[in-house]
Parts: structure tokens; C-alpha cells; sequence
């Protein structure tokens, strides 16, 4: 039962408080039932256990966004658990539990703050940006030069990459002008980007028209911006910025995790173009 009700609130209801938070509370508050809290125990583990399998087997989630959800996941479970615990403790042993209120009326309560939630936030996307900068020994020709088109990424892994955030491979610019497409090719999927703004060697600034990244149905990728500053007489600073939307919540949990992410795509793609500059200029 427990795995039913993960499955049809991920596919229904989506990802929102009432998936990360509510639902794990409810279960645990249902399970800590002193007749059954054992059994229920181990079988919300084993659920659990395999509605991530399931997710990660099946590509619809990778590994490290199931990693960051658990810590909310269990934290959730547990106070659900313990709440019931310490009610259970305070009725004496002549009272009788009302199946309706202590089991079903929950579960209900949860459906229906999911369909709600789903409602209430379906058109209420915030627009975040993750910022990147760097300041390197070569003019902003140089780097603009060898960033606007990369035939191959090599670089030192960061740790979620390690994990299972998506590597970049390389990304293929078809036209050097306003319109033109770049798409990028990473080891779980392709981001296609449009140029809408080209000053060579100053800015590149594309709209994401099309992605497709396992497991990132959450995410709504909407623009990446590269500027490029001259600094001192043989530098120059490179701005990368990535602007999306998220359906995660609560986003005082999920952003500076999601900021992180990005931000070591980021920092792979920088480092992978030290090593480029290097080659090709040799300094």
C-alpha cells in the first residue's frame, strides 16, 4: 500500500511539500501504531527502498536527486512517527484507536492537500540564477573562441558528477549568429540553446528551446549567458549565468542544493576550458 500511494502521488501530485514532506509525516504517523508500528516500520523501509530503485532503474530519476531527497524523506518520517509514539504513549490501555481517524482520514488528508498544493502552484515558477565567474590569463577573443564550440569536455569530475550529475560531452555551435542553434550533449541527454544576443568576444546570451536530461522532468532550464571582460592588459573575466525553474518544494531546501548542482556543471565546463586555452596558446 505504502508503495502505491509514493507512485501515484509522484505521477499525480508532483513534487511538492506534500511529496517530500507531508506523505513521509502521514506514513510514519500511521505505522508507529503499537500493534502493527514493527511490521509497518520495515515495510515503509522496504517501499521505500524500492520506489527509488524504481525511479533510478527506470532513468526517471538519477541518483543524486534521490540522494538529496531522502534527508527530507526520513527527517519527515520520523517526526510523523515520533508524534504518534508520544499519543499513543499518553492513552491508557482501555482506550481503542479509531481506524478511520488514526489510518484512513490521514491518507485522505494527504491526497488532498497533494491535489491542492498541485493547484495552488501550478503557475507559480520563480526564476533563479546561478552566477559563475572567472578570471584567467588569455583576451576575451581567445575565450570566446574556444568556449562557443567544445568537440570535447575532459575534466577532474566534481563530486556530484562522481554521483550521477549529467557530465557535459561537448557542445556543437551550427551557426555563428542570432538564431543560430548550440546544442550541448551531456552523458544523460542533449540541451538545445538559440542565440539570442551575439557581440563576439563580449556576450553570448541563448534561450533553452529544447532539453532532454534523465530524470529532470523538475527542472525548467531557461537561459545561459556567457560574458566576456576584459581585465588588465592580458586577462579578461568569463561570467557564465543559467537561469531556470523549479517545481520543488519547500525551496528553502531545494535551491542552494540545486544552485550547487548547476554550479559544478558550471565549474566543469570553466576547468575543461583552462585545459582547451592551454593547449591552444600554450600559457
Amino acid at each position: 500500500m505504502t508503495l502505491g500511494f509514493l507512485l501515484l502521488h509522484y505521477e499525480l501530485i508532483g513534487y511538492g511539500v506534500s511529496f517530500f514532506v507531508f506523505l513521509p509525516f502521514i506514513l510514519g504517523y500511521i505505522l508507529a501504531k503499537g500493534t502493527v508500528k514493527k511490521f509497518g516500520l520495515y515495510g515503509f523501509i522496504f517501499s521505500l527502498a524500492t520506489f527509488f530503485i524504481l525511479l533510478f532503474a527506470g532513468g526517471l530519476e538519477g541518483m543524486v536527486c534521490i540522494l538529496m531527497a531522502l534527508p527530507l524523506v526520513i527527517i519527515a518520517f520520523i517526526l510523523g512517527y515520533g508524534i504518534k509514539r508520544l499519543i499513543e504513549n499518553g492513552k491508557s490501555k482501555t482506550d481503542k484507536d479509531n481506524i478511520v481517524k488514526s489510518s484512513i482520514l490521514p491518507l485522505f488528508l494527504f491526497l488532498g492537500f497533494g491535489f491542492l498544493e498541485k493547484e495552488l502552484t501550478k503557475n507559480d515558477k520563480e526564476i533563479i540564477s546561478v552566477k559563475t565567474e572567472m578570471i584567467i590569463p588569455y583576451s576575451t577573443t581567445e575565450v570566446y573562441e574556444t568556449i562557443k564550440s567544445v568537440d570535447t569536455l575532459i575534466a577532474d569530475k566534481p563530486f556530484l558528477m562522481k554521483l550521477d550529475l549529467p557530465i557535459p560531452n561537448k557542445c556543437i555551435l551550427e551557426k555563428e549568429e542570432v538564431g543560430g542553434l548550440r546544442t550541448c550533449y551531456f552523458s544523460g541527454g542533449t540541451i538545445t540553446e538559440r542565440i539570442t544576443e551575439l557581440k563576439k568576444a563580449k556576450v553570448l546570451r541563448m534561450d533553452v528551446i529544447d532539453y532532454k536530461l534523465t530524470g529532470r522532468k523538475w527542472l525548467g532550464f531557461k537561459e545561459a549567458i556567457y560574458y566576456f571582460d576584459k581585465v588588465g592588459q592580458d586577462s579578461s573575466k568569463i561570467t557564465r549565468i543559467t537561469t531556470y525553474t523549479s517545481v520543488l518544494t519547500p525551496r528553502f531546501y531545494w535551491q542552494p542544493l540545486e544552485k550547487i548542482g548547476i554550479s559544478q556543471e558550471h565549474d566543469y565546463v570553466f576547468d575543461n576550458l583552462k585545459n582547451d586555452l592551454k593547449k591552444k596558446y600554450g600559457r
